[in-house]
């Protein structure tokens, strides 16, 4: 797998693709979607095991992924929240709360990351 970078991207799940912003740098990744109103599609922490939703202003949908993203869990989280730990996650994708259902991502689904795109 190759190691991504700050930037954006596509989110490729099945035959549907979605914008992706990529947050890598530990700067990036802390920011998350802190200070937004919303998103256009999602973005993906990498490397992250876990995340929080203090100070963020918007329920959002989490989707934990092992090295080889496949989907190992998705939560809807309120802001104020902290998700527990997930020792096999490697990547955590955020998205607004009920864009994952319509998107089809799933425990078990498998998705792949354009980068650059």
């Amino acid at each position: 797998m190759s190691r991504w970078r700050n930037g954006t991207g596509e989110l490729v799940i099945g035959d549907r693709a979605v914008p992706l912003k990529i947050a890598t740098s530990y700067r990036a990744r802390t920011r998350g979607l802190l200070g937004r109103d919303g998103i256009e599609g999602a973005i993906l922490l990498s490397p992250a095991s876990s995340v929080h939703t203090f100070r963020m202003r918007f329920t959002i949908d989490v989707a934990f992924l092992d090295r080889n993203l496949r989907v190992l869990a998705v939560r809807t989280m309120k802001p104020g929240r902290l998700s527990a730990v997930r020792l096999r996650a490697r990547h955590v994708i955020e998205a607004e709360a009920g864009a994952m259902q319509e998107w089809g991502l799933r425990v078990g689904a498998q998705v792949k990351v354009v980068d650059g795109a």
